[in-house]
């Protein structure tokens, strides 16, 4: 079985072909820049030279229709008919209270989505824009949510609810959603699987640290909390994020800037994190080569970093009574040696030590932990796409 795995932004279009047999890559893809001039895809299939659609793409409908016909392209597809894909995976960020799994799309679903909108009014737009393309190119097709905020259902009401008024939770749900929920779920499984161990046993804290960046405490297979909230916006600092801050410095900033809520929002989503301490950049390599290079302030972001997720890892432990594994995934966990070094140092206490030369490791599945830690330290890249396939192929053939 064949499965399409869609990811849409606002403006971009990630894709694979997977074929469930033996969780093989057959195709994948990104589609840039839909709806303004420049459009192109990058379209990949396994063995075959790379192939470059530029092409005006008005809407997402036109780029999965570029993409589909890429996909079954006698020269540069991966399979000879669409009837060769049997059902399609969505990521969808926002599943608000409603959804605690991964389900097969329908009306009650798709109204469900749009509710939800106004939890995620950047993200689950674009989403509900291609899941409505897909079923316009492939209306015989069966279609899959997959919610990045379901794996986080398990966490406990204490855990999830915010010191508010009840009220806001009862009219509005107000409360700790999460995110990266997918890519939490599939590294903490794997390293189960990796470990040999059996993950109702393991206590184990994932780090998904990038340019969004989040870290989880999962108990026995369970999500019980997240450092991410009602909005991507809680939690670490992250690329441009602010994370965590005093809540009056929102209108004291307003007062003093003479800024409109609309003006706050992109400063605390835009231009905060690291790229508000360092006034360098977002991106971490570059933060790296400004800190070597004595840039103060860069290497500054980099510390507060660090220690945000020090402070999560700890408090992590705390609640579970105890770590016995922690993780490291996504673009920086993956591939950033010393953040790794930095956030590790100082948590000896917990058991927590690093072998330095396994440590010099950059996107590949590992254990960098000395013989001496008690806790294993993994770094393990994540694999949203086959978690979404994974859990639309187990949906479709249930049905």
């Amino acid at each position: 079985m064949n499965i399409l795995v869609i990811n849409c932004g606002s403006s971009s279009l990630k894709y694979q072909l997977i074929n469930m047999k033996n969780e093989e890559v057959l195709a994948k893809g990104l589609v840039e820049r839909i709806g303004i001039e420049g459009s192109r895809i990058k379209h990949d299939t396994i063995g075959k030279e790379r192939y470059i659609i530029e092409e005006p793409m008005k809407d997402h409908k036109k780029a999965l229709e570029l993409v589909l016909n890429a996909i079954v392209d006698e020269e540069h597809g991966a399979i000879s008919s669409l009837d060769e894909i049997k059902a399609v995976g969505h990521r969808v960020v926002h599943g608000g209270e409603e959804f605690s799994d991964s389900v097969i799309i329908n009306d009650l679903v798709m109204k469900a989505l749009e509710k939800n909108v106004e939890l995620a009014p950047l993200h689950n737009p674009p989403n509900i824009t291609g899941i409505n393309a897909c079923k316009e190119l492939m209306p015989n097709t069966p279609m899959v949510a997959v919610f990045d905020t379901a794996f986080h259902q398990t966490i406990p009401a204490e855990n999830y609810i915010y010191a508010l008024p009840y009220e806001y939770y009862e009219k509005y749900r107000i409360r700790r959603y999460g995110f990266h929920g997918t890519s939490h779920k599939y590294v903490s499984q794997r390293a189960a699987i990796i470990l040999d161990k059996n993950i109702d046993d393991l206590k184990i804290v994932t780090c998904h640290l990038g340019n969004g960046s989040s870290v989880t405490a999962v108990d026995g297979g369970k999500s019980i909390d997240t450092s991410m909230g009602f909005t991507p916006l809680e939690g670490l600092a992250m690329g441009t994020r602010c994370g965590d801050i005093d809540p009056a410095i929102i209108p004291f900033i307003m007062e003093k800037e003479k800024m409109s809520l609309e003006e706050v929002n992109r400063v605390l989503n835009k231009e905060s994190g690291v790229l508000g301490i360092s006034g360098v950049s977002s991106d971490f390599r570059d933060l790296d080569d400004a800190d070597e290079q004595g840039n103060e302030r860069a290497t500054l972001a980099l510390q507060v970093f660090a220690n945000d997720v020090k402070k999560y890892i700890a408090s992590y432990a705390a609640l579970m009574g105890g770590i016995d594994v922690l993780v490291f995934t996504a673009g920086v966990g993956e591939n950033s040696p010393s953040m790794r070094e930095r956030i590790c140092e100082g948590l000896e206490f917990l058991g927590i030590s690093l072998d330095k030369e396994l440590n010099n490791v950059r996107g590949e599945e590992t254990i960098v932990s000395d013989d001496s830690s008690k806790v294993k330290v993994m770094v393990i890249p994540t694999n949203e796409e086959l978690v979404i396939a994974r859990d639309t192929n187990e949906l479709v053939n249930k049905r």
